[in-house]
């Protein structure tokens, strides 16, 4: 199956919290990184996720923000280092990619957020996703 979602993270599932009808999904990226996923319980359930299940971490592009530094006081659960490889500026919208360890994500921010941030090529930051925004598929 191929699919238009840029940010396909590949990981191992580390805990599975079920409630009554989301689960939270702890997942270890190759690259070392943890990452939070809020899916239906049905969904975990489907997928048969325990601990050890190989996992890709879906995210859309639109559904990650960037900061210059990590954030406090926010309920955001995933905050991936890393550092901007590129930046593809539109009229209206941005492109911007960051190397965080062992994976590549794009983030689509609009311009005059990237100008603010003074987003270009070795700037560090750090992605911002929420955990319901994180997709998981297995092999």
């Amino acid at each position: 199956m191929s699919l238009s979602i840029r940010n396909q993270l590949p990981g191992t599932v580390t805990a599975v919290t079920p409630g009554e009808a989301m689960a939270t999904v702890g997942v270890r990226l190759d690259g070392g990184q943890d990452l939070t996923a809020a899916i239906t319980r049905d969904a975990a359930e489907d997928l048969a996720l325990t601990a050890g299940t190989a996992v890709r971490a879906l995210v859309k592009s639109t559904e990650v923000s960037l900061a210059t530094a990590r954030v406090q006081g926010l309920s955001i659960r995933n905050q991936l280092p890393g550092t901007v490889t590129a930046v593809t500026a539109g009229d209206a919208m941005a492109l911007v990619r960051v190397a965080v360890e062992g994976a590549e994500l794009t983030a689509a921010i609009t311009r005059e957020a990237a100008a603010d941030l003074g987003l270009s090529a070795g700037v560090p930051v750090v992605a911002l996703v929420k955990s319901t925004e994180v997709s998981l598929a297995t092999a």
